[in-house]
């Protein structure tokens, strides 16, 4: 287990600070990403006093998004659906993982967490581990549990979106902001904890070295104590470390210099979720894991990279950047096998295996960006390239044959850790390939109340036996009836390239046909309005269209070939979203979304007339934060998710479920440093409920669980 006995120290002697009563006229706002205004008042005892100067709907309110259009764009100029979670939000929700963060927005769903980590819907459509996330606009993979403590704010970007980024599925794509360096001095030290025991510490620091030269730098050392337990009566635990920094400079006023490097950690014990039966009833007790306790999967990820930003004037600028991403996996398994379990007996079987995976991306962009007139219209335009080269590969190694893994029953004692390495396995499984793209946008802008946006990208796969090409469009024409006010329509296309070039079966009619790559398109009606700058107000209508699924039918008559298999599988999407975001009030904010889905498979060879799994028809979500005074502010999220398919023949109905949070945050001055306390519930009711998963790997909904806080801002 790692260990970081400065942190540890640090953070217990923030904890022994006894807080200190203040009055009511200073004017010192709160360290949770507030504008800080100090003053040497003091009362008649001598104690500083504090005060928030009310411009917390700042850190809200979000006008802009960088990953719609490769461009930091205003949200009223982007033909497409974007929502924003603002770092504060992040903060204030103590969250730990990307999945507490992505339930703010209605439009996805939670899908399994087993072998740490976590899938999600983006309004019904899984998104890939590969191809549905950037960071910072690279294609990352995302097959682990992100470091959200160095995100500046996460945006989901909605419908298809291959136009700009290439290979995507028709869901769309979340683009991770991560920190940068800061132009005032930053150095904040946290610890939380919650009633299991779990501990969280970390620094986050930034400022200028120079008055050229930046920098921010994050530390993170969390150790987890799950609520379930092994059958040896062991409590599930994970082991985390991160550490990330980024550099900042500028060489001259036009051209400026960034990289960053960062490295997580993570060991947990393993737990693929809980069973469910024909009846959709839990098999066992909620709390039991059927994987042995010496199951574990140990990661190691590693990003490095940069770019550099040259202005030619103030209208036009090339961007260039690289970035290189190592993931390095064990995973020793004990694989429990769910259709074994034998109700009479308990019993069940297991395939163990230790299994070592190495991946490698590395992604390269080039971005040119300016600005002109014709005529009247103005033109705002993205011209660029970028590419992929992927690598994987894999080590495995199972069990002689005649180990003793055939079967058992729960509760009785775990057999032992079988005696295998991967490292004895001498051949390598491995795939590459890679990914080219051009790409072109232009934004323009006739008059004050009418826009269109159009764009491309044509694409490239290099990998053995599927070489493929595609070309997608873009197109959107936005309406402004007033200054705040946008009434948009948008048409999007995104594919997903082919596995192999050629269907490769002699006993079928289209034997040697040359396969397409599936492709997906969305039309999207919208409207966006900013209220009195405060508050933006977001719906949506879409219509998404997943083509290309291959299909097999059988043929009775022919006698030269047993099957026919074309590409006509048609999967259908159809939605309203609604949301809210940013001042409703001078003292209170919320972010708050729904979602009303109608998703079916309208061709397909297995699953027609079904539909996906965990795919809601009805979602939403709200957080919201009340200043009760200058220095108390409570918070209150529900969270909801209704009746979902557990299994893909729609035979067993996951139960729709509602959680409530509750927080409430305390910020007091402690010799000219701010210090933050907060207390947070989950699941206040104590609800139980199935979240993400199937029938063999669903998630189990944590039970009420109450977390602390004590934060330092220096």
């Amino acid at each position: 287990m790692l260990k970081n006995k400065i942190s540890i120290a640090v953070s217990v002697a923030l904890l022994s600070i006894t807080p200190q009563v203040f009055a009511e006229d200073s004017a010192v706002t709160q360290a949770d990403n507030t504008q800080i205004e100090t003053k040497n008042n003091t009362d008649k005892k001598g104690v500083e006093v504090i005060k928030v100067t009310g411009n917390y709907f700042n850190n809200y309110k979000v006008n802009d998004a960088s990953g719609a259009m490769r461009t930091n764009a205003s949200l009223l100029e982007t033909a497409q659906s974007v929502s924003v979670i603002p770092e504060v939000v992040i903060d204030e929700q103590l969250a730990t993982t990307l999945g507490e963060v992505l339930a703010n927005d209605a439009s996805l769903s939670p899908g399994s967490k087993q072998r740490n980590r976590e899938v999600f819907y983006s309004r019904g459509f899984e998104l890939s581990s590969s191809t549905g996330y950037l960071r910072d606009g690279h294609q990352h993979w995302s097959h682990y549990q992100q470091p959200i403590e160095t995100l500046q704010r996460v945006e989901v970007i909605k419908g298809p979106s291959s136009a700009l980024y290439g290979q995507s599925g028709p869901g769309g794509l979340i683009n991770m902001v991560t920190k940068q360096p800061t132009e005032k001095t930053l150095f904040d030290i946290s610890a939380d904890t919650d009633q299991n025991g779990s501990t969280r510490f970390m620094m986050d620091a930034g400022g200028r070295i120079t008055e050229d030269f930046g920098y921010r730098a994050v530390l993170v050392k969390q150790d987890v104590k799950y609520d379930r337990e092994y059958q040896d009566n062991d409590q599930r635990e994970r082991d985390r470390f991160l550490g990330s920094l980024v550099l900042d400079y500028a060489i001259t006023d036009n051209l400026n210099f960034n990289i960053y490097y960062d490295q997580t950690e993570d060991e947990a014990g393993l737990d693929t979720g809980g069973w469910l039966d024909d009846n959709g009833d839990l098999i066992g007790d909620e709390k039991t894991i059927y994987d042995f306790s010496w199951a574990f999967t140990d990661i190691t990820v590693k990003n490095m990279g940069g770019k550099v930003t040259y202005f030619f004037n103030p209208q036009w600028a090339v961007k260039v950047g690289y970035n290189e991403q190592t993931f390095e996996r064990q995973r020793f398994e004990s694989s429990p096998n769910q259709s074994s379990y034998s109700p009479e007996d308990m019993s069940y079987k297991s395939a163990p295996y230790d299994r070592f995976d190495d991946w490698q991306f590395k992604t390269a962009f080039i971005d040119l960006t300016g600005e002109f007139s014709i005529g009247s219209s103005q033109h705002q335009v993205l011209l660029g390239m970028n590419s992929l080269d992927y690598y994987y590969g894999q080590k495995r190694v199972d069990p002689a044959s005649d180990d003793p893994f055939a079967g058992h029953v729960v509760g009785q004692a775990e057999p032992a850790k079988p005696n295998i390495n991967y490292a004895t396995d001498d051949t390598v499984s491995e795939t590459e390939y890679d990914y080219y793209g051009i790409y072109f946008q232009d934004l323009v802008t006739f008059n004050d109340h009418w826009q269109v946006t159009f764009g491309g990208r044509f694409d490239q796969q290099k990998k053995e036996g599927a070489n493929s090409e595609s070309f997608v469009p873009k197109f959107g024409v936005l309406y402004h009836p007033i200054n705040d006010a946008t009434v948009y329509v948008n048409y999007s296309e995104g594919f997903e390239p082919a596995s192999s070039e050629t269907l490769d079966n002699v006993d079928d009619a289209n034997h040697g046909m040359e396969l397409d790559a599936v492709t997906s398109e969305q039309i999207e009606v919208g409207a966006k309005w900013q209220v009195s700058e405060r508050l933006l107000l977001e719906t949506a209508v879409f219509d998404i269209k997943k083509s290309g699924a291959s299909i097999t039918e059988n043929l009775v008559d022919d006698l030269d070939f047993e099957t026919i298999t074309t590409q006509a599988g048609l999967q259908r999407h159809q939605g309203l979203e609604l949301s809210a975001q940013g001042a409703v009030t001078d003292t209170l904010f919320l972010m708050a979304s729904t979602m009303y889905l109608d998703a079916v498979y309208e061709k397909d060879q297995t699953y027609q007339g079904k539909r996906p799994v965990d795919a809601p028809k009805w979602s939403a979500s709200i957080w919201s934060r009340y200043e009760v005074t200058e220095v108390i502010a409570l918070n209150a999220g529900i969270f909801y998710q209704g009746e979902r398919f557990a299994d893909s023949d729609n035979t067993i109905v996951k139960d729709g479920y509602t959680r409530v949070d509750f927080g409430a945050t305390f910020s007091t001055l402690v010799s000219d440093t701010v210090i933050d306390f907060r207390f947070n519930i989950e699941n206040l009711l104590d609800t139980d409920y199935l979240a993400g998963g199937g029938v063999n790997n669903v998630s189990i909904g944590d039970g009420r669980t109450a977390r602390f806080e004590v934060k330092a801002s220096f």
